[in-house]
């Protein structure tokens, strides 16, 4: 099994960098390429909920406008270790179908949850459905 410590920290350094004033939830995610970099994001609120973005959302993002466009693992970071909401499942399955999920919690990070997105979005909805042109 590949030594996933580097990017575990980093996930839970970027969780330092939430921006969550009003849930006072924050998480953190790191994605690791397949050369071994390491991008990380957190979660940053808005008091318009609905513009608020999910830190794999923001780590994906940053990496893909990076140059980056495939990833082999993915590590996010929070309380009790939740998994990825719907939105961000979606992008996951679309920029990141190839990575290794391992979800964090933060009060026991020696222990991820390690899991991937065909298991929490079965049967996505990717460019594959999409009629050709």
């Amino acid at each position: 099994m590949p030594n996933f410590s580097k990017l575990i920290t980093a996930a839970l350094e970027a969780r330092q960098r939430a921006v969550a004033p009003y849930s006072k939830f924050q998480v953190g995610a790191a994605l690791q390429t397949f050369d071994g970099e390491i991008i990380s994001g957190a979660n940053v609120e808005s008091a318009s909920y609905g513009l608020s973005c999910c830190a794999e959302r923001v780590a994906l993002f940053k990496a893909l406008t990076e140059g980056e466009q495939s990833f082999s693992a993915l590590a996010v970071a929070s309380a009790g270790g939740a998994a990825p909401c719907g939105a961000c499942r979606q992008i996951i399955a679309e920029y990141a179908r190839e990575a290794e999920i391992l979800l964090i919690d933060a009060a026991d990070a020696k222990n991820p949850v390690f899991t991937s997105i065909d298991k929490l979005l079965p049967d996505a909805f990717t460019e594959d459905d999409l009629p050709t042109v």
